[in-house]
């Protein structure tokens, strides 16, 4: 597991919110649901997206947008329209004074707005995952990243367009798979672009070298891994492999070991129910103490102490 596969493993076991999202304007929806990531693409019409700070964004029909939370923005028919409504915690959508909206607002399967003729049509998908192998990822990403039509082409969109409204068995999980897909090939194409600034480990990923070694490290860490068993599967010598891991990784492969299995052990630690010593094993430490002396060392907090933080 990579960390853009990471990036999907909370939303896959927290669920994402996925809808359509039908405005005839006048229209303008503040969102202050703090979701660590939202998806946006106009399907018809247009639409605005006016973050806390920073410039509003346009979207025309086949661009995308990723927002990062968890500052709040506004999706508008214009950047100055005033907000009529607000998203909260949960996709729980209000009027400004607090009465629900969510019913008199509801249009069909996974279809929401004022108007099923209105002019601006957008594809939301929320995803609410928070956790330390995710944060690796989004933490490279921009407060609103925006990538438009002609710049970059995904075939994946007019399909889940298609299927977002239909009802029929497993229809959720065809969603989710494509949600999914969508978000990658949005962050790929962002990483892509001339100029672009994609961490490290990112880039190293396509080195026939060190990004075996990556994948290893990621896919199996509770291995009892060494310079020399890696160098061995990565199939180049020792000494090579640490010169060329970190010169591409900015770190050496067994501290980068280190913040791997500590990240994971993290996210077990708040999204499970498992002792701190199955945490342990399961993330490549010998015991409760080993990975409680790295944590406290690395974290500043105990295991117990991070599980129990709000």
């Amino acid at each position: 597991m990579d960390a853009l596969a990471g990036l999907l493993d909370g939303p896959r076991a927290k669920g994402a919110f996925l809808l359509r999202m039908i405005m005839e304007p006048p229209w303008s929806v503040r969102i202050e649901d703090r979701a660590p990531l939202c998806l946006m693409c106009v399907t018809e019409g247009e639409a605005w997206i006016v973050p806390a700070e920073g410039h509003a964004v346009h979207l025309r029909p086949g661009d995308i947008a990723v927002a990062r939370g968890p500052e709040p923005y506004t999706v508008a028919h214009e950047p100055g329209a005033a907000p009529t409504a607000t998203i909260g915690p949960g996709g729980v959508c209000t009027t400004l004074s607090g009465e629900p909206l969510s019913e008199s607002m509801r249009l069909g399967v996974r279809t929401w707005g004022n108007s099923l003729d209105g002019a601006n049509t957008m594809l939301v998908g929320t995803y609410q995952m928070d956790g330390e192998v995710s944060r690796r990822l989004l933490d490279a990403l921009p407060p609103l990243l925006h990538l438009p039509a002609e710049v970059w082409s995904c075939p994946l969109m007019p399909f889940l367009d298609e299927e977002i409204s239909r009802d029929e068995p497993g229809q959720s999980v065809v969603l989710d798979r494509v949600l999914d897909l969508l978000l990658i090939a949005a962050v790929r194409a962002w990483f892509a672009r001339p100029g672009a600034e994609p961490p490290a480990w990112y880039n190293a990923m396509a080195d026939p070298v060190v990004g075996r070694a990556l994948r290893l490290l990621q896919n199996d860490p509770a291995r009892p891994w060494t310079v020399a068993s890696l160098a061995g599967a990565a199939g180049v010598s020792r000494a090579a492999l640490a010169r060329r891991f970190t010169g591409l990784v900015g770190e050496p492969p067994m501290a980068y070991l280190t913040g791997w299995r500590l990240a994971l052990a993290a996210d077990l630690l708040r999204e499970t129910d498992l002792t701190v010593e199955s945490v342990a094993r399961q993330v490549g430490y010998s015991s409760a103490f080993a990975l409680s002396a790295s944590f406290k060392r690395v974290r500043g907090v105990s295991p117990q102490e991070h599980r129990t933080r709000v």
